[in-house]
């Protein structure tokens, strides 16, 4: 008589074994104790030395410690196991613009090559304290940027065609999660630095609203227009971590309580949206005319559920001038100082945005402050009638990795080495949640991801609109992962 197999003994049978599981699959049988947390270790550690070599987005490890973390993992009691968003032993990525204690921070800057964290951020603290276990760190472009590549760890190549980029910042992350190397990991956006990456490496990205996740500590703990998020393949594993990340915490001032009802709910019984919008370029620029047509096909989707699509947005008008001033402004408040020590070591496109924010004039800012106001006015009044804005996460499609940016869209010359990024940096300004979920892929098989923004503070709601829609494109069944076995 055969013995019946444990789930752990049926995955490892599979192509990919552990790996191949969901975030939210994989804390369900750790929740259940059929596998373990050091099971799950091992079995990503494996997976890096196997696939890393190739893409390059975890190139700092903790694999003994982690080892050792997943040994010593208590027993989780029903509290525990009834908190919303824990991770009961799950190995996750963590971003190095994140501390984590014992690695080094280096922002992809050979200045903070050497910058040892003495203890993990409240970012990594609290993922922990939820139960995640930190494996590795996920590379990043110098400081800020959207293709993943620095003088310190090198470029990170995209799991789905190894000659593009991955975007980024976030990048490293992005290429991990889709290449099946951990299961979660975390990445902040500014301008796009989740749901770029997210789009170009096929998987799922999400921007919360302001305020919703506490941010590390920071020199400029009042700016409005970069957050922490979670990154995950499915809706599903982006609410299990955000559920994770959620909470009141006094060191960032814009931070407020979480919420009574767990995110995960709104996957798990989501509703439809009444109402969305489409637009494939905010009315403000160009797109790749693939990007557009995949994008539309998607959001078209949302009628299976019996959602009014309509051809309709906000005016974004005045959005470029306004996040230009303004991230010119932040990154000369943060990197201002390094300036006239460390130029020679500082990557041209920073030095040029350093410059530009101390260069502009107190009423540059203040236009800018009020260009963002009369936008945000024009899309709360949008949101009067419409549940959703959906478009293109990005203009263009994933490029050549040794290309350091776009500098046109469809022959149009483009005016500075963001401007390319333009439909995930305009919807930054209204504040508002926004998500990047996979759309489809072009006829030479790269990745296009669509972006779905939410009212103010609407997380809730757009998790579950982003659930009906990856369950009609089926999106969350295709990965690379049988291509890099």
């Amino acid at each position: 008589m055969t013995a019946s197999l444990t789930p752990k003994d049926a995955l490892a049978g599979n192509a990919h074994g552990l790996c191949s599981l969901s975030a939210s699959a994989a804390v369900d049988l750790l929740k259940k104790r059929e596998i373990s947390p050091l099971d799950l270790v091992d079995a990503a550690i494996a997976r890096i030395e196997h696939i890393d070599p190739v893409i390059n987005a975890l190139p700092m490890r903790r694999f003994e410690a982690a080892r050792d973390a997943a040994r010593r993992f208590p027993k989780p009691d029903d509290a525990a196991l009834a908190t919303p968003g824990w991770l009961g032993g799950l190995p996750i990525a963590v971003k190095d613009y994140n501390d984590l204690a014992g690695l080094p921070t280096t922002y992809g800057s050979p200045i903070f090559k050497d910058n040892v964290a003495a203890r993990s951020d409240l970012t990594v603290e609290n993922l922990e304290r939820h139960g995640a276990i930190a494996l590795a760190k996920s590379n990043v472009p110098e400081f800020a940027g959207a293709n993943t590549f620095n003088t310190v760890f090198g470029a990170t190549r995209n799991p789905w065609n190894t000659r593009l980029t991955v975007g980024g910042s976030s990048g490293g992350s992005a290429a991990a999660l889709a290449s099946g190397m951990v299961w979660l990991a975390t990445g902040n956006d500014l301008g796009g630095s989740l749901r770029i990456p997210a789009s170009y490496c096929g998987i799922v990205g999400m921007r919360p609203s302001v305020g919703r996740v506490p941010r590390p500590v920071s020199v400029v703990p009042y700016d409005p227009l970069w957050v922490e998020g979670p990154m995950g393949r499915t809706v599903a594993d982006v609410a299990l971590m955000l559920d994770a990340q959620a909470h009141f915490d006094a060191r960032d001032p814009l931070s407020y309580p979480r919420p009574p009802v767990p995110f995960a709910d709104a996957v798990h019984h989501p509703r439809a949206p009444r109402r969305v919008g489409f637009t494939a370029n905010l009315g403000i620029g160009k797109v790749e005319a693939q990007v557009a047509r995949i994008c539309e096909q998607a959001t078209r989707r949302f009628a299976d559920a019996g959602t009014l699509v309509d051809d309709a947005h906000p005016d974004f008008a005045g959005g470029f001038e306004a996040f230009q001033t303004l991230r010119a402004n932040l990154v000369a408040a943060v990197r201002g100082p390094l300036l006239a020590t460390e130029r020679e070591r500082i990557c041209p496109e920073i030095i040029w945005n350093i410059e530009k924010g101390l260069q502009q004039s107190g009423a540059d800012v203040a236009r800018a402050e009020r260009l963002r106001g009369e936008l945000f006015q024009r899309v709360s009044a949008f949101f009067g009638e419409y549940d959703v804005l959906a478009c293109p996460t990005v203009a263009v499609t994933p490029f050549p990795v040794e290309q350091r940016f776009p500098t046109q869209i469809d022959g149009e010359p483009l005016d500075s080495y963001i401007d390319w990024m333009y439909l995930t940096f305009v919807l930054t300004l209204t504040g508002c949640p926004a998500i990047s979920i996979p759309a489809g892929f072009t006829d030479d098989g790269r990745p296009v991801g669509l972006q779905l923004l939410g009212r103010p503070r609407g997380d809730f709601e757009l998790l579950g609109a982003a659930q009906v829609l990856e369950t009609a494109l089926g999106s969350a069944a295709r990965d690379p992962l049988a291509a890099l076995a």
